[in-house]
């Protein structure tokens, strides 16, 4: 979750030779016990804290673009000027340090006051009502109030909880290696502090886009000038006998979280249904608390439809050391008195199930406020699904810059970026969404990198050796690259997300 260890690399009290630092380099070093970056932009230099305030991954590890430097684990993005946490996932900022270069030589002793953020001009007092309290729909009030919009803002959340780091549901947090106090993306407090009005527990059921109002099932109704939708997924649950029974757990929200370790702590033996991303990275925390876990699904290979089958034997491999067995090639017939029944007239003992059979976008709130849905809001280049409505994140289907197709994308990191452009856009900005998706997969120790987006591709291209843990791996379709996932190559997985920045428009 977090690197505690302490700082490494030269004193910078003591100074630096100015040549050490070459033009568009960065150097890791400290001051005190706290970790500080240098590097060197078009001749001036610049000194932030060393640590994504992310998970606090080491940042003279990134890369530079911009003026912002990229830490290489989350691909968060800090200005250098101002430390300022320009692009998700990180919210924080970094410090800011002064710099003085004397006779070649380069110190930073001082840690400079923080600097606000630069306030866009834009911030009206426009109404603007936010349904889902996700990644998207979090980071869009975020921005809206960092960058100074004073109009109301109201984040409606059926979910529970307050907005949280839903990744490590089914990572850290399962696992038992993440406290409680860590999932909450903000305290109570910030939201009242920021003048947002959360209104979780609570389901909009309604759009009337020619008043500008939401109806809530509660029977009460929000206007607005502006509406986000931002409804995310729903967990699918197959039509199978006895998965909707007491044992049978689905893993989307944080209380579907607490359930499942909950019910773990009694339980001895657990079968996974699904080798999804979500489905091996709780068979991975299951394992960690000491469970039997059993893996079935259909696919002969996990991942092989996205990641090919070199990736899948790859991470197959990993499980299998871990313990985890593998049902492959199996399907479900039924569940009852702690039996799962598969095909084959296999049957596997299990105290407890977890599905990992996949989402659904959560379209039928758009779809009957006459919305245009093909499997997600359609969306344009600006994610607009209307004059005055915005869709982002699991739903949101958005013309891909890279392909040159409309795709649809369930990323943490992805829907974040896309409601920190919304709020960009409501306070002023005119530019298209060009983000590269991206998103990272922890398997035990070992974990990837995903660049782009392939939804087929010709048989993947392999630099290095996946099976040992070193590799990039290219996804192509008919000569034209579209995503690439990188295993221990932290670098490589930031060039390839800068080098489709930079690739020109498929379009």
């Amino acid at each position: 979750m977090s690197d505690d260890k302490p700082p490494e690399g030269p004193d910078f009290t003591a100074g630096v030779p100015a040549p050490d630092i070459a033009e568009g380099a960065m150097l890791g070093g400290r001051v005190g016990e706290e970790a500080v970056l240098l590097a060197r932009v078009d001749g001036a230099l610049y000194a932030i804290g060393g640590k994504c305030t992310h998970y606090q991954g080491p940042l003279a590890d990134g890369l530079i673009k911009d003026g912002a430097v990229r830490c290489p684990w989350h691909h968060a993005c800090f200005s250098l000027k101002t430390g300022e946490a320009v692009g998700a996932p990180a919210f924080d900022p970094v410090a800011c340090w002064a710099v003085e270069e004397t006779d070649g030589q380069v110190f930073v002793k001082t840690r400079k006051p923080e600097t606000p953020p630069q306030k866009a001009p834009g911030g009206g007092s426009k109404r603007v009502v936010i349904v889902g309290g996700g990644a998207g729909g979090f980071a869009a009030a975020e921005m809206l109030r960092r960058k100074g919009f004073e109009g109301v803002v109201t984040l409606f959340s059926a979910d529970a909880d307050a907005p949280y780091d839903r990744p490590n549901c089914s990572k850290d947090f399962l696992s038992g290696d993440a406290p409680a106090e860590w999932m909450p993306l903000r305290d109570p407090a910030w939201y009242l502090d920021e003048k947002i009005e959360l209104r979780t527990g609570t389901e909009v059921t309604q759009i009337d886009t020619e008043k500008k109002m939401v109806a809530t099932a509660d029977g009460q109704s929000q206007p607005y000038d502006i509406l986000i939708l931002a409804t995310g997924g729903a967990p699918q649950r197959p039509p199978i006998p006895g998965l909707d029974g007491p044992n049978v757990h689905l893993l989307r929200t944080l209380e579907d979280a607490r359930a499942l370790v909950t019910a773990a702590e009694k339980a001895k033996r657990v079968a996974v249904i699904g080798a999804s991303f979500i489905g091996l990275e709780a068979a991975a925390a299951l394992r960690k608390r000491g469970l039997e876990v059993h893996v079935v699904a259909p696919e002969a290979t996990p991942f092989e439809t996205v990641l090919g089958a070199e990736v899948g034997r790859w991470a197959q491999g990993v499980h299998e050391k871990k313990g985890v067995v593998f049902h492959l090639g199996r399907k479900v017939q039924g569940y009852a008195d702690g039996i799962l029944a598969l095909d084959g007239g296999i049957t596997l003992e299990a105290d407890l199930v977890v599905l990992g059979t996949g989402v659904k976008p959560r379209t039928a709130l758009a779809e009957a406020a006459g919305l245009e849905v093909d499997d997600g809001v359609v969306v344009d280049d600006r994610l607009r699904a209307g004059e005055t409505i915005y869709a982002i994140g699991d739903i949101a289907r958005y013309p891909d810059p890279i392909s040159g197709r409309r795709i649809r994308v369930e990323h943490w990191v992805h829907a974040e970026r896309q409601g920190q452009h919304v709020a960009r856009a409501i306070l002023g900005e005119d530019a298209p969404f060009r983000d590269v998706p991206f998103f990272w997969s922890a398997q035990y120790e070992q974990a990837f990198h995903y660049d782009g987006h392939a939804e087929d591709f010709d048989p993947p291209r392999v630099d290095g050796s996946v099976a040992d843990y070193d590799a990039t791996v290219r996804y192509e379709k008919d000569g034209k690259l579209l995503a690439v996932v990188t295993l221990d190559r932290d670098m490589a997985s930031l060039e390839a997300e800068m080098a489709f920045e930079g690739a020109p428009s498929a379009r």
